[in-house]
């Protein structure tokens, strides 16, 4: 959901500056544009002086001027700080014994252990994001179990089966796991 979110915006924005750029720069090569449109000749200007100091007198005018570029670059750090972080690891490193190391895909390692846990007795489906580094990867693991299961056996055996495979597989050390689980909806049964 945010990476369509994260599309969206970037492609309206984009959008929004490839018009407007495009737009000046056809205004001031000559083109000559329609009459509603924002620029009329090559020596207009978007605000004329009139139009830019018509508030400036105005008491609240700068505070809300400085509050509203205050909250356009919070969101602006926000959101780059979001495109920056990594939120899935990409690949994990295994030691091969010799010294050397290879490399695994992160998704790879994830599609197994999600497969496995998926697997288990009671668990209805596992999905599974390794973050972290990539020697020290973490897994977080969200578990769907099926009605009448007990969550701390499910956990038992995933953390004894799955996890321990996908560690010892990987030749990791230690493979923390964050385990969220939840059980399907079903019908109460009737009691006659």
């Amino acid at each position: 959901m945010l990476r369509i979110v994260n599309r969206v915006l970037l492609g309206l924005v984009g959008l929004v500056l490839v018009v407007a750029g495009g737009s000046v720069l056809a205004v001031g090569l000559g083109v000559k544009p329609p009459s509603w449109w924002v620029y009329h000749g090559r020596h207009d200007v978007l605000l004329s002086a009139a139009a830019r100091t018509r508030w400036r007198g105005e008491s609240w005018w700068w505070p809300t001027v400085i509050a509203v570029l205050a909250v356009v670059l919070l969101l602006a750090l926000w959101w780059l700080s979001a495109e920056l972080r990594r939120h899935r690891l990409g690949e994990v490193l295994v030691d091969t014994g010799d010294g050397e190391g290879a490399l695994l895909r992160g998704r790879a390692l994830e599609g197994a252990l999600s497969g496995e846990a998926g697997q288990l007795d009671g668990v209805e489906r596992a999905q599974v994001r390794l973050t972290g580094r990539r020697s020290a990867p973490e897994a977080r693991v969200r578990v769907l179990l099926q009605p009448h299961v007990a969550p701390g056996d499910a956990l038992r055996r995933l953390a004894a089966e799955a996890v321990a495979h996908a560690r010892d597989s990987a030749g990791l050390a230690a493979l923390p796991a964050e385990v969220r689980m939840r059980g399907t909806s079903h019908r109460a049964d009737r009691v006659s």
